[in-house]
């Protein structure tokens, strides 16, 4: 259709390109909405859910952990467990985002979205 053209019609083909992958970066931001990874700490007696956009949804604790005279341990063991959920949520993101845009030759370490 725009052969002939050419600097314009690879112009044309890149800028279709680029529609095509917004809508799959559409699609990619909604599916990591729904994914979930599960972090978790002290051998999983603590153990967090989030998404793979990093929001935390449920969190559950073993009951032999309360002991009053640990307060502080238990709450370190709550924050392990929901740093390791995020972490889990951001490297599963990663992946998921290098799936998608492998083969449009982007310079190393450009990660997507900006």
């Amino acid at each position: 259709m725009l052969k002939g053209l050419g600097q314009l019609g690879d112009m044309a083909k890149i800028m279709k390109q680029a529609q095509e992958m917004q809508g799959k970066m559409a699609e990619m931001q909604e599916a990591l909405a729904t994914m979930t990874v599960e972090g978790e700490s002290g051998a999983g007696l603590v153990r967090a859910t989030a998404t793979c956009k990093g929001e935390l949804t449920g969190l559950n604790i073993d009951p032999t952990i309360f002991d009053p005279n640990e307060k502080d341990v238990v709450e370190d063991l709550i924050l392990a467990a929901i740093k390791d959920a995020q972490s889990k949520a951001a490297e599963k993101s990663q992946s998921e985002m290098a799936k998608l845009t492998e083969g449009l030759n982007l310079p190393a370490g450009m990660n997507l979205p900006f």
